[in-house]
């Protein structure tokens, strides 16, 4: 069963292509499709703060464009916010801000709650990777007069969007001095850009019987970096490696321990006449990320306390170290219940918290694509602009039902709008935080917002599911 549970509008004036404020009246929830916009639900105040959190969110992500920016963006915003960084010997009060900073990939901020921490904590988590190309550790070669970067892909791509668009250098190269430089280039108008050259319709005849995802295979999507060679005698990997050494004080062998990614290097931008969508790079999950975020920044002294997990690699199985499947969140919530308990602290304290801990898992849903709608079973698919998708994966991944009953009376009294997610049986698949975070004995719900062509060099979002997600995780801090 589908719901959307805002206060509905009796009308909408349509004047010039743009939408226009009216006048609020009550509607049922729904309870079958189709259901209404929530733009029709939205007050004309609700309506302008939803605008201008999207204006925030475009600048967030126009920034935030791999883990390392997105938790630099992050921990500039928290430390506005009050946030400090947070020690073993640092004080707990309630309503105190700190943050833990794991490897610059990974964050965690956290708000000390008035309740004591073995009754549990309240922790909202997303990922802040997307797919991408990130560069092989010797990647410089030279062919056919070009010099070209060799990639690897992160994550589950369309191989074939990544070819002709512009694409941006992002990252961190280490010398063996110790030294770093964070590099990013193709960001600027004024900077360069880096292409994947194709085919073009004239000569493509040896591509044209292979599959959508083989028409650029992963061995070919490597980026034209340079065209003019050094001299007669020397090529034009020559003339990139002076390049790096001159510009960046690094060599070719610094490449060996670097971290640098290929990711579209256009700006975000809204979508229609109506400007009620959004596209950019990197929405899955970014939008979750930000979401969360700023319910966290807007938190003052909740009762539980309240956690935000920005977490690596979950498109590659939330790996590493600085993934979720890794101890730094476990060992962080360990040391704050011993700042709370001292020498009375046992392991069963932190077992017995997670017992009590209730998590949102967020991470952004296939919606509904109006050009094939056949995709999704209709009854429980999430459709752009009904709000926040409550995920039911069934065949064992589904959060109990006394706390799926719990969310959605928290999500109801805050009149935040939401709907169901489940894919096609035996069609579809999707990972979130949530399985790795479950394990730990927390109660774990995955929820999202509805996205269009997530895993595209670009994906498109609706500015009202975003306001209803960020609500969502508000009502979900706040909630006893």
């Amino acid at each position: 069963m589908r719901r959307n549970h805002r206060t509905g509008l009796a009308g909408i004036l349509l004047s010039s292509l743009l939408l226009a404020p009216a006048a609020a009246s009550a509607a049922p929830p729904c309870e079958k499709r189709p259901c209404p916009s929530n733009w029709l639900s939205l007050s004309s105040s609700d309506r302008d703060a939803a605008f201008a959190f999207a204006e925030d969110y475009k600048r967030f992500m126009a920034a935030a464009r791999t883990e390392l920016t997105t938790v630099r963006e992050s921990l500039d915003r928290a430390r506005k916010a009050g946030f400090r960084e947070w020690t073993p010997d640092a004080k707990l009060t309630p309503g105190s801000r700190w943050y833990k900073n794991n490897r610059d990939r990974a964050l965690i901020l956290f708000v000390v709650g008035s309740a004591p921490m073995a009754d549990g904590f309240r922790i909202a988590a997303s990922h802040i990777d997307s797919p991408r190309l990130d560069l092989k550790a010797r990647p410089l070669y030279e062919k056919q007069g070009f010099a070209l970067f060799q990639t690897n892909t992160h994550g589950n791509l369309l191989n074939y969007q990544w070819g002709n668009i512009p694409l941006a250098l992002i990252g961190r190269i280490s010398r063996k001095d110790g030294t770093s430089i964070d590099l990013s280039v193709g960001l600027k108008p004024e900077d360069p850009v880096f292409m994947i050259a194709g085919l073009s319709p004239h000569v493509d005849i040896d591509l044209r019987n292979r599959t959508n995802r083989d028409v650029l295979a992963a061995e070919e999507l490597d980026p034209i970096v340079g065209s003019m060679p050094k001299s007669a005698n020397e090529g034009v990997f020559a003339q990139v490696a002076d390049y790096l050494r001159e510009t960046y004080a690094v060599s070719v062998d610094d490449l060996v321990s670097a971290e640098l990614s290929l990711v579209p290097a256009s700006a975000p931008r809204d979508i229609g006449f109506d400007r009620a969508m959004m596209t950019m790079y990197g929405q899955d999950d970014r939008l979750g990320a930000y979401a969360s975020l700023r319910a966290m920044l807007a938190l003052e002294r909740p009762k539980a306390t309240s956690v935000l997990f920005l977490a690596d690699n979950e498109e590659t199985g939330n790996n590493n170290n600085t993934g979720a499947a890794s101890d730094t969140l476990v060992n962080l919530l360990g040391e704050l219940l011993y700042a709370e308990l001292g020498d009375r602290y046992r392991p069963p304290h932190l077992s017995r918290a997670f017992e009590r801990t209730r998590v949102l898992s967020t991470d952004v849903n296939d919606a509904v694509n109006p050009t094939w709608p056949g995709a999704w079973e209709e009854g429980n698919a999430p459709h752009v602009g009904e709000g926040v998708n409550i995920k039911v994966y069934g065949q064992g991944n589904n959060a109990t039902t006394e706390y799926a009953a719990w969310l959605r009376r928290i999500l109801d009294d805050a009149g935040v709008p939401w709907q169901t997610a489940t894919y096609k049986v035996g069609r579809a698949s999707g990972g979130t935080l949530g399985g790795t975070l479950s394990r730990r004995d927390m109660d774990v719900i995955d929820i999202g917002a509805p996205v269009l062509s997530i895993h595209n060099s670009h994906d498109l979002s609706s500015k009202v599911d975003l306001w209803s997600l960020y609500n969502a995780n508000r009502a979900f801090f706040a909630a006893p």
